[in-house]
C-alpha cells in the first residue's frame, strides 16, 4: 500500500489468534468492570436477558461484516465497503463517521483507567459528579501518549503484546465469576423487588449501561485485514469468534455479580442499588465480601483490561485515518508508513483528537452515551452494503458468504435502529444535530472551497440518509425514551422502527450504484499494492 508515500508497506503478520484476540480485548475493556452494575439497576435480574440479546444483535452484524471482510481484506476494510456500493460520497460521509466512533475508545478507557484509580487516589475524579479533576484529565492525557508510542511498534510486536494482555483480560472475569459464586450466592436475589424495573429495561440497557458498549470490538479484525496472513480463512474465525468468547465472559459476570449481592442491598430496590466501594463495582462487591485478594487482583485489571482495549482502538482508529488517505477522503499525509509499517501520521491525531475529547465528555459514562450512539449508526451499513453488493457485484469473490443473506440483512438492519431508538431522544438529537453540522461543513468545502465538480459529490447515492437519521429522530421524538414525548408505547414504537427500516433499506437498495459502477469501484479498491502477503504469520 502507497509504498511511495511511507517509506515502508502494511506487514501481514497478524495470524488468526493475533486478529481474534485483536477484536477480544477491543471488547473486554471498562464495560465489564461497570456494564453489570449498571445494568442490574436498570433491568433487575432481566439484565442477563440484556446481555444475552445483546449478543445476539451483535453476532447478527458480525455475520454480515464477516462476508465483508472477506470481499475487501483490507486495513480500514470498513471505510472501503461503503465506496463500493454507494461511491466516493457515501465513503467520505461514512469515512469521518467511523473516525468519530473510534476516536473517543481510547479516550473513554483512560477514563475508566483513571476512575478506578481515585479509589486510592483521590484527587483524579470529583467523587459527587464522576467528572476528571484538571489532575485526572493531564493523567489520562499522558496514559493516552502511552497507547500511541505503543502502536508505533511493527504490528507483529503490537499484536504480541496484545495476545499477552488478552489472556489477562480472559482469565480476570472468568475468577471474577468463580471466585464471586463460590464466596456468595444468593438465588433469591432472581425474584428480588419486581416492582423497582420496568420490562423496557431489558432493551434500554443495550445502550444506557454499556452493554453494546461492550461488545462493539468485533470490528477491529476487520480493520486489521490488510494486515492479515491469510484473510479469507482469518477473517470470519476472528470477528465470530470474538463475539463468542467475550458473550460468555459478559454473562456470566451478569449472573455472578446479581448472585453475589447481599439481599439487604436490595431492600431498596434494583433502581437505587448502592453499596461501598460501587464506583468501582466488581472490586467494591469484592472487597465487601472480604475477597481482598479478588478486590486488589481487579484494581490491577482496571489498568490492563481498559488499557488493552484502549491500545488496540487506537490501532483500529489510525488504519481508518490510514483508509481516507488512501481513497482521498482525507489529507493524503494519513497514508504515510514508518519504517515498521505503522500509520504513524494517524496514531498521532488519534491522539490529539483523543485529547481533546475528553474536554466536552470528563466522565466515563458519559463519553459511553456517545460512543455508543455514533458507533450503532455505523453498524447499520453493514447489512445496506451486503445486500446492494449481493445484487450488483453478484460475481465477485466471497471466501464467506453468509446463507440467508436476504432475510438476516434486513433483520439485522431493524435491530440495529432499534438500538439507535433505545438509546433515547436526547442522545440522539445531540448524534444527529452533530452530524448535520459536520456534512454541511463538508458540503460547503466540497463544492465552494475545494470546487470539486459537482456531479462527483455523489448526492443521488446519498439521498437515503436523510429519511434515515431523520426517520429515527421523529420515531425517537414520539417515544418515551430519554426525553421522547411519550405519545407512543414501547411496543408500537419498536413496530414502527421495523417498518420505517424496510422503507429506508429500500431506498438505499434503489439509489446503489450500478452494476457497472460497482464493479469499477470493486476494483479501485482490490489494486490496492499486497506487498508483505507472503511474510510470515503470527500462530
Amino acid at each position: 500500500m502507497a509504498s511511495s508515500q511511507s517509506g515502508g508497506s502494511l506487514k501481514r503478520h497478524a495470524g488468526p489468534i493475533g486478529l481474534l484476540f485483536a477484536s477480544t480485548t477491543s471488547m473486554i475493556g471498562s464495560g465489564w468492570l461497570f456494564g453489570a452494575y449498571h445494568a442490574a439497576k436498570l433491568a433487575g435480574p432481566w439484565s442477563i436477558l440484556s446481555w444475552v440479546i445483546g449478543a445476539v444483535i451483535i453476532m447478527m452484524l458480525a455475520f454480515c461484516f464477516a462476508e465483508l471482510a472477506t470481499m475487501f481484506p483490507r486495513s480500514g476494510a470498513l471505510v472501503h465497503i461503503s465506496h463500493a456500493s454507494h461511491g466516493d460520497g457515501l465513503g467520505r460521509i461514512w469515512s469521518w463517521m467511523l473516525f468519530l466512533a473510534y476516536v473517543a475508545v481510547p479516550a473513554v478507557e483512560a477514563e475508566a483507567v483513571v476512575t478506578y484509580a481515585n479509589n486510592y487516589l483521590p484527587f483524579l475524579v470529583n467523587p459527587s459528579s464522576g467528572v476528571l479533576t484538571v489532575v485526572g484529565f493531564f493523567v489520562s492525557v499522558v496514559l493516552l501518549g502511552i497507547f500511541a508510542l505503543l502502536n508505533l511498534l511493527a504490528i507483529r510486536k503490537l499484536l504480541q503484546l496484545n495476545s499477552a494482555i488478552t489472556w489477562w483480560k480472559i482469565f480476570v472475569p472468568l475468577a471474577t465469576v468463580v471466585g464471586l459464586i463460590v464466596v456468595a450466592w444468593h438465588p433469591e436475589n432472581m425474584h428480588a423487588a419486581p416492582g423497582t424495573y420496568k420490562m423496557s429495561g431489558i432493551f434500554t440497557a443495550l445502550p444506557a449501561a454499556g452493554i453494546v458498549f461492550s461488545f462493539l470490538g468485533f470490528r477491529t479484525a476487520i480493520e486489521l485485514a490488510g494486515e492479515s496472513s491469510n484473510p479469507h480463512r482469518n477473517m470470519p474465525f476472528a470477528v465470530i469468534g470474538s463475539v463468542v468468547l467475550a458473550s460468555v465472559v459478559y454473562v456470566g459476570l451478569q449472573i455472578a455479580f446479581i448472585m453475589a449481592l447481599a439481599p439487604s442491598q436490595l431492600s431498596g430496590g434494583w433502581s437505587t442499588l448502592s453499596f461501598a466501594g460501587d464506583l468501582g463495582p466488581f472490586a467494591g462487591l469484592a472487597a465487601g465480601l472480604g475477597m481482598t485478594w479478588l478486590a486488589a487482583i481487579l484494581y490491577i485489571d482496571a489498568y490492563v483490561s481498559p488499557g488493552g482495549t484502549g491500545l488496540i482502538y487506537l490501532t483500529g482508529g489510525s488504519r481508518i485515518l490510514m483508509a481516507n488517505g488512501q481513497l482521498d477522503t482525507g489529507p493524503k499525509g494519513l497514508a504515510k508508513l514508518s519504517s515498521q509499517g505503522v500509520p504513524w501520521m494517524g496514531v498521532l491525531v488519534m491522539w490529539i483528537v483523543g485529547c481533546l475529547f475528553l474536554l466536552p465528555f470528563p466522565a466515563w459514562q458519559k463519553m459511553v452515551e456517545y460512543i455508543t450512539s455514533i458507533t450503532v449508526l455505523t453498524y447499520g451499513i453493514g447489512p445496506v452494503v451486503l445486500l446492494c453488493l449481493r445484487r450488483n457485484a453478484p460475481n465477485a469473490e466471497r471466501p464467506f458468504k453468509l446463507a440467508g443473506a436476504n432475510v438476516l440483512a434486513p433483520i439485522t438492519f431493524i435491530l440495529s435502529n432499534w438500538i439507535i431508538y433505545w438509546a433515547g431522544f436526547y442522545t440522539n438529537t445531540v448524534l444527529f444535530i452533530l452530524i448535520g453540522v459536520g456534512f454541511v461543513i463538508y458540503a460547503l468545502y466540497y463544492h465552494w472551497v475545494a470546487r470539486m465538480p459537482a456531479e462527483e459529490f455523489g448526492w443521488r447515492y446519498i439521498s437515503w440518509l436523510l429519511p434515515w437519521f431523520g426517520g429515527m429522530w421523529v420515531l425517537s421524538a414520539l417515544g418515551g425514551i430519554g426525553g421522547g414525548l411519550g405519545v407512543l408505547p414501547f411496543v408500537p414504537e419498536l413496530v414502527l422502527s421495523a417498518i420505517w427500516s424496510m422503507v429506508v433499506l429500500w431506498i438505499a437498495y434503489k439509489t446503489t450504484l450500478s452494476p457497472a459502477e460497482t464493479e469499477r469501484a470493486i476494483e479501485k479498491i482490490l489494486k490496492e499494492d499486497d506487498a508483505g502477503e507472503n511474510a510470515p504469520s503470527l500462530p
